[in-house]
């Protein structure tokens, strides 16, 4: 896996946008897939806001995508070995890059047909402890018409990056506004933050 993590942290360096396109496998990307499809039949996924606990809001004239928040305590094999990559990535992350990151958080994202998030940045204004975005995709044979791109907005030029199967995206959370494009099809990934202590 190090030549993955590398490639996602070089060009995070040379452009302030890591990409990986083979961040998971394709077996791991489906049995995932596969779980979230499950807990959106069982209508555990909840509507996302914007903000923290302390502040959080519902609009879903910003941000129209649903959420279910992993946690190892679930006991879900697909989900913990995402956890033992996280794990390994962080661990490789602050030994080459002297990062401090101390844990992360994430969750499962379906952007259902029509639904998008408007530019934003991923900083929240009460706490700083969100360090990098990281975004992971599950969309198997993604097309351009299928819409949904990550939108990033960096010195006045926007780079849009389709959020294909596997592919991972990585940037530092308080620097670079981003949106979610109106998606033509359901559009599903995991989401998160590598995070410090406050």
């Amino acid at each position: 896996m190090q030549n993955t993590f590398d490639t996602l942290i070089d060009s995070f360096i040379e452009n302030k946008v890591g990409i990986s396109e083979n961040f998971l496998s394709p077996s791991l990307a489906a049995h995932l897939k596969e779980n979230l499809g499950v807990l959106f039949g069982g209508k555990q996924m909840k509507q996302a806001g914007t903000g923290n606990s302390e502040l959080v809001s519902h609009n879903d004239l910003i941000r129209s995508d649903i959420i279910y928040w992993l946690d190892r305590k679930h006991n879900d094999p697909w989900e913990n070995s995402f956890f033992d990559l996280m794990d390994e990535f962080v661990n490789h992350l602050n030994a080459t890059c002297y990062t401090g990151i101390t844990g992360y958080e994430f969750h499962y994202a379906l952007y259902q047909k029509g639904t998008f998030y408007k530019k934003h940045l991923d900083q929240f204004k009460n706490n700083g402890s969100r360090k990098y975005s990281m975004i992971t995709y599950l969309n198997t044979n993604w097309q351009l018409a299928d819409g949904g791109e990550l939108c990033i907005h960096q010195n006045g030029e926007t780079q849009n990056i389709s959020p294909s199967n596997c592919k991972s995206v990585f940037f530092k959370s308080g620097e670079l506004e981003h949106e979610v494009l109106t998606t033509n099809k359901p559009r599903m990934s995991i989401t998160g933050w590598l995070t410090i202590r406050q």
